[in-house]
């Protein structure tokens, strides 16, 4: 076995790089180019406290590197690229990324640079099997894909007989080695969330509460490239100010993939005693959700948002069964998105367990949804019987009243709780 050789000793020279895979924006025909657009827009967003990089598309791809002007040496070491990946796999459109050591020549600089990526691979001395994929993109170049992956395959079990054995099926690791205007190897691929960039699908208003699904609806619908606001009902003291930072936590953890988010609290505590003075106890919860959306949609119409977003699931509770629904969507001018109408519970648990909202959502600190809920409330309401339960209330002060005691905050994503730990 040669001597192991570290990334920045090694005789021949190369760049550790960022390959950034684009997935269902590539689809997008006449205008994949917004979306490509939009994608690196993000990017840099993401990246921009962390210096300057170069980014460039090619067809489905992403090349990223620091920018030579600022950093003429490239990612200073290991740690900086885990942070740089942290923040892009995160990004909505990109489905994968991988750490890439790029560099020039022919078959021959191939042969060397694997044999030294992969006495890195290896150096903790464990056996391991693998296999060569390879991608040749520069129809001039002497070796066909397959004759490459064979020439390389052969000097790595020539090379590391003692720890490498060939398995085309599930190995330990791949080495990829793709041929372009330049050479590629790399053998990690990171998954990410897939989707549309944010920015793409305009932008809705949702309805955020303490608990496991409404943050997930978020995600849900940032990942299909919608910008996010977002709305609370507190009603201190019936909930505690734990309740309200529990929800400021929420938004800020659906911040990291749906970006900069508008999170209004409403004081609904003076509307909730309302509601339980003048309504019957069995149909308070779906006036409840009623006023809320009446409040959420005016609201929406006046920033002008185009939808409203609820983490509602048919059938889930009380509220949600079909009667509910309909009686409750009848407020609203707008369309209501429901991305989890038909996902069972634990679907939208493993979920929040992946995107980091789950230990959160689960505190102990209740929302207003739970406060004055009757015993046996009223599951498949009418119309008609809700209208008869509003009827001495007066709508438009209750609306005018939640609208005026509205107190907004900016949340912007901490990345410094995250990692690459977990399987997406």
């Amino acid at each position: 076995m040669p001597e192991q050789s570290s990334l920045l000793s090694s005789p021949l020279a190369k760049e550790k790089i960022l390959l950034v895979r684009l997935g269902e924006i590539t689809l997008k025909g006449m205008n994949r180019h917004k979306f490509e657009q939009q994608v690196i827009r993000n990017m840099k967003h993401r990246l921009k406290d962390l210096g300057h990089f170069s980014i460039v598309q090619s067809h489905s791809r992403i090349w990223l590197e620091p920018d030579l002007a600022s950093s003429p040496e490239g990612f200073a070491d290991d740690s900086q690229v885990e942070r740089v990946i942290n923040r892009i796999k995160d990004v909505f459109g990109v489905v994968s990324v991988s750490p890439v050591w790029r560099f020039s020549g022919g078959i021959e600089a191939i042969e060397a640079m694997a044999v030294d990526f992969v006495d890195q691979l290896l150096s903790d001395g464990r056996k391991q099997t693998f296999k060569v994929e390879s991608r040749r993109g520069l129809k001039s170049f002497p070796y066909q894909s397959p004759e490459i992956s064979e020439r390389i395959g052969g000097l790595l079990v020539e090379r590391f007989s003692s720890q490498l054995t060939v398995k085309v099926k599930d190995p330990d690791f791949i080495l990829y080695v793709e041929v372009r205007e330049k050479n590629y190897l790399y053998s990690t691929i990171i998954k990410a969330h897939r989707g549309l960039p944010v920015g793409t699908s305009g932008t809705g208003l949702l309805l955020l509460s303490g608990g496991i699904d409404s943050p997930v609806a978020g995600y849900l619908m940032a990942s299909r490239g919608m910008m996010i606001d977002a709305m609370y009902f507190h009603a201190y003291p019936f909930t505690s100010d734990q309740a309200r930072e529990k929800v400021i936590h929420l938004a800020r953890l659906i911040s990291r993939y749906a970006g900069r988010i508008r999170l209004h609290v409403v004081n609904f505590t003076d509307i909730q005693i309302t509601l339980r003075d003048f309504c019957p106890p069995e149909m308070m919860t779906i006036v409840m959700r009623r006023m809320m959306m009446r409040i959420a949609d005016r609201f929406a119409e006046a920033k002008h948002l185009k939808a409203l977003i609820t983490g509602e699931s048919l059938g889930q509770v009380a509220s949600q069964t079909l009667e509910a629904l309909v009686t409750t969507d009848q407020i609203s001018t707008r369309p209501v998105f429901r991305p989890l109408i038909g996902l069972d519970k634990d679907d939208t648990v493993a979920i929040a367990r992946r995107i980091g909202t789950f230990e959160t959502s689960i505190l102990p600190y209740e929302d207003c949804c739970t406060v004055f809920v009757a015993k046996h409330p009223k599951t498949h309401p009418s119309l008609q019987a809700a209208l008869d339960a509003e009827k001495d209330l007066n709508i438009e002060d209750l609306v005018a009243q939640g609208l005026a005691a509205i107190e907004t905050e900016i949340i912007t994503p901490r990345y410094d709780d995250f990692s690459l730990e977990g399987e997406l």
